[in-house]
């Protein structure tokens, strides 16, 4: 998998696919997984069990999508 950051979104078709390359490196961990897209970045939502899993789903998006991190509302339960 290539890490150059993909180009931003331009249909929902496109962050329904960054979603799931986002999931996908997350190996499942992040249940309800969303990427919601703002003109300044990006703003996670989603559930998981632990705050370091809630950290690399940060992590993958940025290395994903090459887009700022506006929020990281993941909950953890």
């Amino acid at each position: 998998m290539s890490s150059e950051p993909v180009s931003e979104p331009k249909s929902e078709a496109a962050v329904e696919q960054l979603q799931a390359l986002v999931q996908r490196r997350l190996n499942g961990r992040v249940r309800d997984l969303r990427l919601v897209v703002r003109d300044q970045g990006l703003i996670l939502q989603g559930r998981t069990s632990t705050y370091h899993v809630k950290q690399l789903a940060q992590h993958a998006a940025i290395e994903i999508t090459g887009l700022t991190i506006l929020a990281n509302e993941i909950e953890v339960r």
